[in-house]
């Protein structure tokens, strides 16, 4: 299995659209239809223009991608047949190897995206509403390592 990571190109699109409905479906099933509906729109009309945009390639196929915005990890997702395979910690390591000390959040009710942050050494910071969709989120940091005392 050859696996790199590159910054999205256009052409990436339609994957990197099917990594996220098929991860964001596993991950955030208790997410309204009408908020995920605007998610789907605004991925690329804001998110991307707006990122730094990475893409995951396993045998040169767009198996994932995560969105930085400065240290900021705006998005990671990956496609489910390639969880548990080190692909998601090969992404976070390169946001870490680009910004060090890295911030994101989290739904609460995101089980497989929180297991996966505290085991990268993510620390809680706050827990709050995320007011579009009704959710909570929890704000962790990453500070390459060293235990944070929020």
């Amino acid at each position: 299995m050859n696996t790199t990571i590159r910054q999205y190109q256009s052409n990436d699109l339609s994957n990197l659209m099917a990594a996220w409905e098929s991860a964001n479906n596993l991950a955030h099933p208790f997410l309204h239809k009408n908020f995920v509906a605007q998610v789907r729109k605004d991925i690329p009309a804001l998110y991307i223009p707006n990122a730094d945009t990475w893409v995951v390639e396993v045998d040169d196929h767009v198996v994932g991608f995560m969105a930085l915005i400065g240290n900021e990890v705006g998005a990671i997702f990956l496609q489910p047949t390639c969880h548990g395979k080190k692909i998601g910690k090969m992404m976070m390591d390169k946001a870490q190897e680009l910004h060090g000390i890295l911030e994101l959040e989290v739904f609460k009710k995101n089980t497989i995206g929180r297991e996966f942050y505290t085991e990268y050494g993510f620390e809680l910071l706050e827990e709050k509403m995320h007011e579009p969709s009704g959710e909570l989120v929890l704000r962790l940091k990453y500070n390459g390592g060293t235990l944070l005392k929020a």
